[in-house]
């Protein structure tokens, strides 16, 4: 089967052939008749098996005929990272044809965004606590809206969005074709199925197994080696292009700081980092400027970086789902990538459930010439006892000492990476969050402080 027997229309059949699309995915093949058709339609399918274009390809495909000036088709996605990739994905397949799509989320400036809604451009692709926002000030006409979208369900409801969705479904037309797509189905998920959709086509594709081109590794080792261990890997492997995972947004940030003092071109995506700080950093990882790219699961969402060739998470995921998301940014398109996971004694209860999520024993291994037996540093400040259990170099590492810096702060010496004789592009220094931390639509995640000794006032409570 081939995009041709589709029937679409000629000009969304040039972005088709633009984007070198040839043989359409398990996802795209049962969806994308459904959704032409008319029908609702539930999928279940992970991040990388081609769900964008199993929606958009059909919405371009019902629009493009359509009046200009209401916006007619609405996606919904968890992170801003998403929304882009999926305003990507609608400019790339419909460059040949007239409808336009703009992004709406928190992070950056609202102005752009309210002249979008304002002009009733054909498709919005928006983060939920953005778009109620400005619904609530006024801002766009959405009476006219025949397709909702609602991708990567189970995030959004894992990062808090319910109540905003089921607003949101509130102020759009009842007769509209709904899509809905999820890579688990919590129970909140097939609640908000059962509302949401009318008879759907259930398309359940499964990613084809990870370990077809992934190879597992768990590298256990105690916790307050685990900075110096990566470090180690790193240099061992001599990669381009490593995604690491942590738990937190403060263990991101923090680690990424640990790895760029050690010589590493480094970065970090997390809740905190403005929308524009996030963008220059992923951009700079696609480039092959940042070789190390530190995230955490929520802000990682819509990473799409092809040639990813090592994911470590540094902290083991909450769930088996979680990991295979996580390993699921490598080994794409065919290509050969490596999983690997720093495991201490409290992560075994969770490996022993991911191997019989993966069905399978995963490798364990030692790093040869590492110090498994070196102490825990001395003194550490409460925060970093907290956080990071002790960073510090291990000094019987190979060249695991910190790099020193030169008088115009360059790393200097054999503390250089072992990436190559030069950068391939200039660092990336860390990025400071910003004083009101945002989540990923762009709300305040804390109240800010006030006050010369840092005490909320009544009005910041709650």
């Amino acid at each position: 089967m081939s995009f041709d027997d589709f029937a679409l229309h000629q000009r969304v059949a040039a972005g088709v052939h633009a984007a070198g699309y040839t043989i359409p995915t398990p996802i795209q093949r049962q969806a994308i008749p459904a959704v032409m058709a008319g029908r609702d339609v539930l999928g279940i399918a992970m991040t990388g098996t081609g769900k964008t274009a199993a929606f958009a390809l059909p919405i371009l495909q019902r629009l493009i005929d359509r009046p200009r000036g209401r916006t007619r088709a609405l996606v919904v996605a968890p992170t801003r990272e998403l929304a882009e990739q999926i305003h990507d994905s609608f400019r790339s397949l419909g460059q040949a044809t007239n409808v336009r799509s703009a992004t709406v989320y928190g992070g950056v400036g609202m102005q752009p965004q309210i002249e979008a809604l304002r002009r009733g451009t054909d498709v919005i692709v928006a983060c939920p606590g953005r778009l109620l926002d400005l619904m609530q000030q006024g801002h766009g006409d959405f009476s006219q809206v025949e397709v909702l979208v609602l991708d990567e369900a189970d995030h959004m409801f894992d990062m808090g969005f319910l109540p905003d969705v089921r607003r949101l479904l509130r102020a759009l037309p009842r007769e509209r074709q709904s899509l809905l797509f999820s890579a688990t189905m919590p129970d909140d998920v097939r609640y908000l199925v059962g509302e949401t959709l009318r008879d759907p086509l259930v398309v359940d594709v499964e990613r084809p197994a990870a370990a077809t081109t992934v190879d597992h590794w768990l590298y256990p080792v105690e916790p307050h080696l685990k900075t110096d261990l990566l470090d180690a890997l790193l240099r061992r492997w001599d990669a381009r292009r490593v995604l690491v995972f942590t738990r937190t947004k403060h263990r991101a940030k923090r680690l990424a700081e640990q790895l760029d003092r050690r010589g590493f071109f480094t970065a970090n995506i997390q809740g905190n980092l403005s929308q524009t700080k996030r963008q220059r950093a992923l951009d700079g990882f696609k480039r092959g400027d940042v070789h190390v790219l530190v995230a955490t699961d929520i802000a990682a969402r819509g990473i799409d970086v092809s040639l990813v060739s090592h994911v470590v998470n540094y902290d083991v995921p909450d769930t088996e789902e979680a990991y295979t998301h996580r390993i699921g940014r490598t080994g794409r398109a065919e290509r050969e990538g490596d999983a690997v996971t720093l495991v201490t004694v409290a992560d075994e209860d969770m490996i022993r459930r991911i191997e019989r999520h993966l069905a399978m024993r995963i490798r364990r291994e030692r790093l040869d010439g590492f110090r498994y037996d070196a102490p825990p540093p001395r003194s550490l400040d409460a925060d970093q006892r907290r956080f990071e259990r002790g960073a510090s170099p291990n000094t019987g590492a190979r060249g695991s000492q910190r790099p020193r810096a030169g008088g115009n702060g360059r790393h200097v010496g054999a503390s250089r990476p072992a990436f190559g004789s030069r950068p391939l592009g200039p660092r990336q220094e860390p990025s400071a969050p910003r004083d009101v931390p945002l989540r990923d639509d762009g709300a305040r995640s804390r109240p800010r402080r006030r006050g010369g000794r840092g005490r909320r006032t009544g009005a910041d409570r709650g």
